[in-house]
């Protein structure tokens, strides 16, 4: 179906593609594997027409290749779901699956039925809902990622490239979208898959290439290879646990923050948790359960029927994330890109927010130079891989991203950092990075919050968990008892695993 042979491409004197390989065949599932900045994005970039190669060759169905744009691309055949969704948030999903290529009658005018039939026809194909006459701002993020592969079916696409289309989903949702990937492929559908997510690799596809810094490394079937062996291709050094020994905490150590009496609302349980000195305190749940919510009820940006809390005994009650960074609380959130960082600014200026008082002279004029040696010691101190503090951030990987924010942090000389889903969106190599980064900072005496949707991160890291239902938490485990069978129990019914 598909070929592509000895890909390069140089960004000025930087190369990013050294004569890269992928076979893809009709009716597979195709796992496209890298850690950021192997070349999977530019790779994708040019077999759809947005980056032109500087050599290498192009072969779809036999024929040879060369797309000027994605517009030709899309006729050839080739579709492509992007992980930043490219949906017009208020038209509905007829016109964002038409968008610019609407069904029109001999004088010009829109076919609205036509186009309402054949987009209903091809959400029924999926088998999934979805309303088709709101705007797609009002669906869930499930909804709007099956409407960006409606909207590449819609092309006729025989050749579907999903780049990390489960990073929001729920497990339900993820498994709703394998069954639909395995009805493609039924049908004849070449998909390739990318995904930092190893168990899906192995749960979907039939094979798999991995890339390494821009160089093809190999293509093997999922039978063939295991997830270590997979991980020391991907980062050419074997890891054998991605994360750091858990150190154990003290029966004594120091209460920072204790968090007597949380209520989200009237009916939600009463939540109460404490982080100690050098802990790592899990919040584990399904999505909606309210771990969120309630970290952002605590920091005073989320509302509370009740929020009792002290820090370091002394009682507090926030009425916004200001006055909790005073206090000694930062938060890495969810979605840095949006909520985290400002991305088309220099590293040294996301570092510096928050933190420009500490640079101030004269009351008008800041310190220029000690704000950029402050910078260059925090990214040194996590270990940001980037040229310079200059470099602008959305030029990073996404590990190094969520470094700039921790650096932000750790400039700011804060007690508790909240980590929200910390690694996703992060190849296992910088997951890694990520995770010893954390137990470093315990070590040094700070505490961690860390909140995950991800099972094995939330036991490999946390020293106890807080597991949440129906918007509170409803079990505290620890010990023995911190496994994902326990977790989920409790998330799923409120009972423990043995209980009668």
């Amino acid at each position: 179906m598909l070929q592509l042979t000895g890909i390069k491409k140089n960004f000025g004197p930087v190369t990013v593609l050294r004569g890269v390989d992928l076979q893809v065949r009709a009716g597979e599932v195709h796992a496209l594997l890298g850690e950021n900045g192997a070349g999977k994005s530019t790779l994708m970039k040019i077999l759809c027409g947005i980056v032109t190669p500087d050599g290498g060759e192009i072969r779809i169905g036999g024929q040879e290749r060369r797309f000027a744009s994605y517009d030709e691309a899309i006729a050839a055949g080739v579709g492509v779901v992007f992980q930043e969704f490219s949906l017009i948030p208020y038209l509905d999903a007829v016109d964002n699956m038409f968008l610019a290529r609407e069904l029109r009658n001999p004088l010009g005018l829109l076919k609205r039925a036509a186009m309402r039939r054949r987009a209903a026809q091809i959400i029924a194909r999926l088998g999934v809902e979805i309303p088709l006459d709101v705007p797609v701002c009002k669906l869930s993020v499930a909804q709007q990622q099956f409407v960006e592969i409606a909207k590449a079916l819609a092309l006729e696409a025989r050749l579907l490239v999903l780049d990390e289309p489960t990073a929001t989903l729920t497990p339900a949702e993820v498994e709703h979208l394998f069954a639909v990937m395995r009805g493609l492929r039924a049908q004849g559908v070449a998909i390739i898959f990318i995904s930092h997510h190893l168990e899906e690799i192995f749960a979907i596809c039939d094979r798999i290439t991995v890339l390494r810094d821009g160089a093809y490394v190999a293509t093997c079937a999922v039978s063939e290879v295991d997830q270590a062996r997979l991980v020391e291709m991907m980062v050419g050094r074997r890891i054998e646990n991605c994360f750091p020994p858990k150190p154990g905490i003290p029966a004594d150590a120091e209460v920072l923050l204790d968090v007597q009496a949380l209520q989200l609302h009237r009916n939600a349980p009463v939540s109460r948790f404490q982080l100690r000195r050098g802990e790592i305190l899990g919040f584990a749940g399904l999505v909606g359960s309210g771990r969120t919510e309630t970290v952002l009820a605590m920091l005073g940006a989320h509302a509370a029927v009740r929020c009792e809390l002290t820090m370091q005994g002394v009682p507090l009650r926030f009425a916004d994330p200001a006055q909790a960074q005073q206090a000694g609380i930062g938060l890495l959130p969810e979605s840095r890109k949006e909520q985290g960082l400002i991305t088309s600014f220099p590293i040294l200026h996301n570092i510096s927010l928050n933190n420009y008082g500490k640079y101030r002279r004269g009351g008008l004029f800041l310190d220029r130079r000690a704000e950029a040696e402050a910078a260059r010691a925090a990214m040194q101190r996590v270990r940001v891989k980037a040229p310079h503090a200059h470099a602008r951030v959305d030029t990073l990987s996404g590990g190094n991203q969520q470094k700039v924010v921790i650096a932000r942090w750790i400039n700011h000389a804060m007690k508790v950092l909240v980590f929200d889903e910390p690694t996703r969106g992060i190849d296992v190599g910088a997951k890694a990075e990520i995770y010893q980064l954390m137990r470093e900072f315990t070590a040094q005496g700070y505490c961690i919050l860390m909140i995950s949707s991800e099972l094995p991160e939330v036991v490999g890291m946390a020293d106890r968990v807080c597991v949440f239902r129906g918007g509170g938490i409803v079990a505290t485990v620890e010990g023995a008892a911190l496994n994902a069978e326990e977790i989920m129990t409790h998330a799923t019914t409120g009972r423990t695993r043995h209980a009668a």
